[in-house]
């Protein structure tokens, strides 16, 4: 039985960064925001649904229409809310199956932006926010995607709270851009480790 852990952070905390360093360790890290998306495109189910919600037009010869679900995804939060449980039940059953695949290793890592709403907690064992002060995400989430700062605060303010996140953490990793990151990461996986054996097989 492996330990599975859940990166998650608001926007521009780090969560990837973690997520890299982890891989680096060996430990396979799912993205679920990578999966959904290619999920979206692939799985039958969330294009049967899609397709039933918002019309065939969605998809445009095997693409996404990206405009169109974005235009009923903002327009309310209901909305929202419907996408959501079209794709997020197939991204914790394809997390699953993913998680059995690498059941030789030791600890697993899901990292997700919406790891608590999405109702994704249930599926790890640990919780793990990567947590940056405000004003050092926006100069991150703004030189990162050319966008406003105006833009960046909407983001944030449509997602989780840090302090409502903090709640539900079990492990927070402080990344200020002053504190190492590396060392605590060291020492999240080590005191989750029986003997530091926490290194997946290398692959063949």
């Amino acid at each position: 039985m492996n330990i599975k852990l859940g990166i998650t952070g608001g926007i521009g905390s780090g969560k990837s960064v973690v997520s890299k360093l982890l891989e680096v360790l060996n430990i396979p890290v799912y993205i679920s925001d990578d999966r959904a998306k290619m999920l979206t495109l692939t799985h039958p189910d969330i294009q049967e649904k899609l397709s039933s919600l918002l019309g065939a037009e969605i998809y445009n010869n095997g693409e996404l229409n990206k405009p169109l679900l974005a235009s009923y995804l903002f327009a309310n939060a209901e909305n929202a809310t419907r996408i959501n449980q079209i794709i997020h039940p197939v991204v914790k059953d394809d997390f699953k199956q993913w998680a059995m695949n690498h059941s030789s290793c030791p600890i697993i890592a899901m990292e997700s932006a919406i790891l608590v709403e999405s109702g994704f907690a249930d599926t790890v064992d640990h919780i793990v926010m990567v947590y940056a002060p405000v004003d050092v995400r926006l100069k991150r989430a703004m030189a990162r995607d050319n966008v406003s700062e105006e833009l960046i605060r909407k983001r944030i303010e449509a997602q989780m709270s840090d302090e409502e996140k903090k709640l539900h953490a079990h492990y927070t990793i402080l990344n200020d851009g002053e504190i190492p990151l590396i060392p605590q990461v060291l020492e999240l996986i080590s005191s989750l480790s029986q003997n530091n054996r926490y290194l997946c097989p290398a692959k063949k």
